[in-house]
């Protein structure tokens, strides 16, 4: 057998999971207490959880084939402000950049969390003469910058300069960091500041890098060490040590990827609930969301998740007033150094009382505790209330003592004249209101619809959370399978991603075609293998961006991740289900064998049911049951590899829409094989075509494609 290891270092406790390489099934899972204090930093942990769960399962190293790791190690550096001074050379060529170029280059010093700073120096320097850009280096140097930044306007078209820079800095034994290295686009001000915070925790970084994968080398595993992304996919650490700023927010990140590929969630809201907060993120049509991270509340190029964190989780305490609950959190049961009650053995619980508690100075003084007659104090939580109320049961991490809470409620329930259940809805309610709020917000942000979405709970405090939450907002719900350890298992199924942006105004085909290639080979250079990589290309108008994502596996194979592959008629039960109609009105347009492309009809009644529209919603399904792509209506077409970019284009010209802004080109998605090629980011007829036939090189030429193809008036 083989296998692969994923790992989580967390704020308590390093998680290790060790997953079937060919199955992906969960063989066994490991907690080491992280190492913040000692000599070598979480890398003592990192390798500890790897021993031992190379010892307890009685592995070869030369079986593991994968081995990553998320880490909190760059998010909690930069929220504590333990950075180092950068020290930033700015460069433009001759008079005419100089003004912009000096003062976009000029960031300050950078609030990094309330109170923490990071402290940047400058220099500049005109590319079009000979400077000493020794001297310059000594003296940043001189007044403490540990690492240099070089960051030249236009950098992303000829990085010359910025090399030069970090060619001499590197000479004289400093650290250097290149803005081109971190971003492809424009706007030299974010450029540089995005390239100062990577170098202010690059030192730090470098360190715990070459810790850990020697640490990682002596245990006898041959397998490359990747490291967790911001935004869900890993790279290979010797990227790290130049970026690592792309290792913020990994944390997130590790379990919304494990959900979405351990759960095959096609439209989904996830929630990671620890003790404390909660992490939602969105996963639609099969992927998740992403944006541009803020740090400090600075906008960067850092591509991340879009999480969204609440202070409920459960943990969370409680806060009373004369007439019952007031507040449910920010304030939980771990920071307060009190157990849960509902955690406890309900024989300690002997004649509870009432008592107000300020967890920290500053906090108000009403969350609500109860101090049994042994002088035990204990914190009513989400926890307790849910166990109660019978939403968390035996299978679920947050399973405790029923008894304990109900003992722990009842003071609470006789004070209020209510009974226990009662005060425990209240509470339930009271959280639930919180993370509504959240909900709706992303409802609204990516064009959810309700209906369609399922809530998907992960962490240990899931199904004290989720359940509520659903039947309180009315949606379906799911606790992710290995809930607990689902941030290890994301880190073990991830997917090697990279990013190419670029600003290019009016992008021709050759530009896209060089973007796409560009993110290809960023891939492979992160630890991709060549033939497993996939990309989608979107063209942003507005803005002038053309954005190429890559993705791919460390290996020549991909897997079906356990799932059994569905009949015809549960893939139409599916999509009859997400379309809202019964089975009998769905049926199959095309079909690749592995994916589906599913069309139903539905009549929609309008003006008291004296008009009506017939639509045909499209739902294309893969072989899993993972709904990939969803359109309200849309028109699929057979295409031949022969005659190819020709039929596409006849097939995009005849479901050209026009408004008042013009020609309105449809969104076009290619599919074959288990392939599915998504060119609605890209907004010309022509591009389109280039883009999918370089995609479909190489496939025989008896194998059938297929194209959805929907006009932009019925998205």
């Amino acid at each position: 057998m083989k296998y692969r290891i994923g790992i989580d270092v967390g704020g308590t406790f390093t998680d290790a999971v060790l997953i079937d390489d060919q199955t992906y099934e969960l063989i066994g899972i490991l907690k080491y207490p992280t190492t913040h204090f000692a000599e070598e930093g979480v890398a003592a942990g990192i390798v500890e959880v790897i021993r031992g769960i190379i010892e307890k399962f009685n592995i070869n190293p030369d079986d593991i084939v994968f081995i990553a790791h998320g880490t909190t190690q760059a998010t909690n550096a930069l929220l504590e402000g333990d950075v180092v001074p950068v020290g930033v050379i700015g460069m433009g060529h001759g008079k005419m950049e100089e003004l912009k170029a000096k003062n976009d280059t000029q960031v300050g010093d950078i609030e990094l969390a309330p109170g923490k700073y990071l402290k940047t120096f400058h220099s500049y320097m005109d590319t079009t003469k000979d400077g000493n850009y020794e001297q310059v280096i000594q003296e940043l140097k001189n007044k403490g910058c540990q690492v240099i930044v070089a960051s030249a306007a236009f950098s992303v078209d000829d990085p010359s300069a910025e090399l030069m820079v970090m060619a001499k800095t590197t000479a004289m034994g400093i650290p250097s960091a290149g803005s081109h290295e971190i971003s492809k686009l424009y706007g030299l001000k974010i450029r540089t500041r995005t390239a100062a915070i990577n170098a202010s925790i690059l030192p730090k970084m470098m360190e715990t890098a070459d810790m850990t994968e020697s640490s990682v080398q002596k245990t006898g595993i041959k397998a490359p060490l990747m490291i967790m992304r911001c935004d869900g996919g890993v790279m290979d650490i010797n990227e790290v040590r130049k970026r690592p700023i792309f290792t913020m927010l990994s944390g997130p990140a590790a379990g919304v990827a494990g959900a979405l590929m351990y759960e095959k969630i096609s439209n989904g809201i996830f929630l990671e609930v620890g003790g404390t907060s909660t992490d939602i993120s969105v996963i639609k049509n099969g992927k998740v969301m992403v944006e541009y991270a803020e740090v400090g509340g600075h906008k960067t190029y850092l591509n991340s998740l879009d999480v969204r964190t609440v202070g409920i989780a459960g943990g969370s305490m409680v806060r009373i007033g004369p007439d019952g609950v007031v507040d449910v959190g920010p304030r939980s049961a771990h920071i307060a150094g009190l157990e849960y009650a509902v955690y406890s053995e309900p024989t300690e619980m002997a004649e509870p009382r009432i008592c107000m508690f300020q967890p920290r100075p500053g906090d108000p003084g009403d969350y609500a505790t109860v101090e049994c007659k042994n002088g035990k104090k204990l914190a009513i939580t989400v926890s307790c209330a849910a166990n109660i109320l019978n939403y968390i049961n035996s299978s679920h991490y947050a399973y405790g003592s029923r008894e304990a809470a109900v003992k722990a409620f009842t003071p609470f329930a006789e004070h209020f004249h209510i009974t226990v259940e009662e005060f425990a809805a209240q509470i339930m309610d009271k959280a639930s209101e919180k993370n509504e709020a959240v909900l709706k917000q992303l409802f609204i942000d990516y064009q959810l619809q309700p209906e369609q979405i399922v809530l998907v709970g992960g962490g240990g405090g899931a199904a004290a959370i989720v359940p509520y939450l659903a039947k309180y907002m009315g949606l379906e719900h799911k606790i992710a399978k290995n809930a607990e350890v689902i941030s290890p298992i994301g880190v073990a199924l991830a997917m090697v991603r990279d990013v190419v942006e670029r600003t290019i105004a009016n992008p021709t085909d050759a530009d896209i075609l060089r973007v796409r290639k560009e993110a290809e080979q960023a891939a492979i250079q992160s630890g991709a293998a060549p033939g497993s990589v996939e990309l989608h290309v979107e063209v942003d108008l507005q803005r002038s961006i053309v954005r190429a994502i890559a993705t791919g596996t460390t290996e020549l194979r991909t897997k079906n991740l356990m799932q059994q592959k569905l009949s015809e008629s549960e893939i139409h039960a599916i999509a009859a289900k997400s379309m809202g109609v019964t089975p009998e009105c769905v049926q199959t347009s095309g079909s690749t064998g592995d994916i589906y492309i599913v069309h139903g009809q539905l009549v929609v009644k309008r003006c008291w049911g004296l008009l009506t529209k017939i639509i045909q919603p499209v739902r294309v399904i893969d072989n899993e049951g993972v709904i990939r792509i969803q359109k309200n209506q849309a028109e699929s077409f057979k295409l031949t590899v022969t005659d190819f970019k020709n039929q596409l284009t006849q097939v995009i010209d005849q479901c050209v829409t026009y408004s008042d802004g013009g020609k309105e080109v449809p969104d076009v998605y290619v599919c074959y094989g288990k392939k599915i090629i998504d060119l609605s980011g890209l907004i010309d007829v022509a591009q389109i075509a280039a883009v999918a036939g370089v995609e479909i090189q190489g496939i025989a030429e008896d194998q059938f494609i297929y194209a959805l193809v929907c006009r932009k008036n019925f998205r």
